[in-house]
C-alpha cells in the first residue's frame, strides 16, 4: 500500500491526489450540513412572512424585506471575491485564513443564501389549498411545517440541495487561490503554476465523476420521495 500511495500520477504522489479528495469532501460534506441548517430556517422564515404567507403584520413584512435584502446581496457576490473580503471575518472566527477548515466560513456563508433560494421555492410547490386545509383543521404554524408543507414538497427540496451540493463543489475548488486545499488546491499548484496540463485534465475528470455521483443520488432519493408521496 505504501508503494502504491508513494507512486506518482503526473508528477503527483496518489498520497497527494487522496489527501486533496478528502479536503474537498470534508469542505463539501461540513459547509453542506451547515449551510443547509442555515439555508432551511432562512427558507422557512422567508415563506412564512411573504405576502400572503401564514404569518401576518407588519413585522413579519419587515423580517421578509430584511432576509430577502439579505439573500440577494450575498448570492450576487462572486464567491472568489467573498472569499478575499471576509477574510478578516475568517482569521478573527478560525485564527487563521489558511487551511480546509478555515474555507468553511466563507463556503457556509455563500452556500446558506443560496440554498436558502433554492429551498424557498420548493417550499412554495405546497399548494395554498393544502396550507388552509392544515389551518382550518386548527393547525398552529409549526404542525403546519412539520406535517403539511415539508412532507409535500420534500421530493422537490432533494433536488434544490443537489444543485447547491454541486454549486458548492465549484466553490470549494476555487478556495485553493487561498489555500483552501482541496482537488482546486491540486490543480492549481501542481497543474496551473507548473503548466501541468495532464494533472489539471485529470482533476477536472475527478470533479465530473464527483457531481455525477452526487447527481445520481439526489436523483434517486428525490424520486423514491415524489414516488412514496403519491
Amino acid at each position: 500500500m505504501d508503494d502504491f500511495l508513494n507512486t506518482k500520477i503526473f508528477g503527483v504522489k496518489w498520497s497527494r491526489l487522496l489527501t486533496n479528495i478528502q479536503q474537498t469532501l470534508y469542505m463539501v460534506g461540513w459547509a453542506l450540513l451547515i449551510g443547509t441548517i442555515i439555508g432551511f430556517i432562512l427558507a422557512l422564515a422567508l415563506v412564512l412572512t411573504r405576502k400572503g404567507g401564514i404569518l401576518k403584520g407588519p413585522g413579519a413584512r419587515v423580517v421578509h424585506a430584511v432576509l430577502n435584502f439579505y439573500v440577494n446581496v450575498v448570492r450576487s457576490v462572486p464567491f472568489v471575491i467573498l472569499l478575499v473580503t471576509i477574510m478578516p471575518f475568517t482569521r478573527l472566527l478560525m485564527g487563521t485564513t489558511i487551511g480546509s477548515t478555515a474555507a468553511l466560513v466563507p463556503l457556509v456563508l455563500y452556500i446558506s443564501p443560496y440554498l436558502a433560494r433554492l429551498i424557498e421555492n420548493s417550499l412554495l410547490e405546497c399548494s395554498p389549498g393544502i396550507i388552509e386545509a392544515a389551518q382550518a383543521m386548527g393547525a398552529n404554524v409549526f404542525q403546519v411545517i412539520r406535517y403539511f408543507i415539508i412532507p409535500e414538497t420534500l421530493g422537490s427540496v432533494v433536488l434544490a440541495l443537489t444543485t447547491g451540493t454541486i454549486g458548492l463543489l465549484g466553490a470549494s475548488a476555487m478556495a485553493g487561490y487561498v489555500g483552501g486545499g482541496g482537488v482546486g488546491d491540486l490543480a492549481l499548484t501542481y497543474g496551473y503554476e507548473k503548466m501541468n496540463t495532464p494533472l489539471m485534465i485529470l482533476t477536472v475528470i475527478i470533479l465530473v465523476v464527483i457531481v455525477q455521483l452526487i447527481q445520481l443520488l439526489g436523483g434517486a432519493i428525490s424520486a423514491k420521495l415524489r414516488a412514496h408521496q403519491s
